[in-house]
Order: structure tokens, then C-alpha cells, then sequence
């Protein structure tokens, strides 16, 4: 089973959101249906970024390293670099 790190851009305000889900296609999904708390006010998003992990928590460590960056130059180097 594969494990995702992921970042979102908001179309509404350009922000970006970083998250962790093992169902990527499902995950984009709830985000733009408003089924989360934080990004529901921020729709739509568009999936500009992942990385793929075979386990769980390596993915969760990747996911907690990229948030504690806390710098839109940091993400959008990931980004331009995929």
C-alpha cells in the first residue's frame, strides 16, 4: 500500500495546504467537497505536489519535516522541482 505526502494550492487565495493520506484521489476529493475542517473555507484546491512512501511513518516524518519548514519558499522549491 502506498502513503502520500501531499500539497494543495488554494485557487481562492493561493495558499497552500500540506497533508498525509493513503488515498490521494479520495483525499483531493474531500478537500473540494468541504468535508475538511481547515480547507473547507479555502475551495477550490488543486493538487500541485506529492511524494509517495511505502510506509506510513516515513510518510508522516516527510509530512511533519515539510510543515515545520513553515515557508512558501520551501514548498514552492518543492514544487518547481517536480
Amino acid at each position: 500500500m502506498a502513503h502520500y505526502v501531499y500539497i494543495l494550492r488554494s485557487d481562492f487565495d493561493k495558499s497552500y495546504y500540506v497533508g498525509y493520506t493513503a488515498d490521494l484521489t479520495t483525499r483531493v476529493w474531500e478537500h473540494n467537497e468541504g468535508r475538511t475542517g481547515y480547507t473547507s473555507k479555502k475551495r477550490p484546491w488543486r493538487l500541485v505536489y506529492h511524494e509517495v512512501f511505502q510506509d506510513k511513518t516515513t510518510a508522516l516524518k516527510r509530512e511533519k519535516f515539510i510543515k515545520a519548514q513553515k515557508s512558501r519558499i520551501f514548498i514552492e522549491s518543492l514544487i518547481s522541482i517536480s
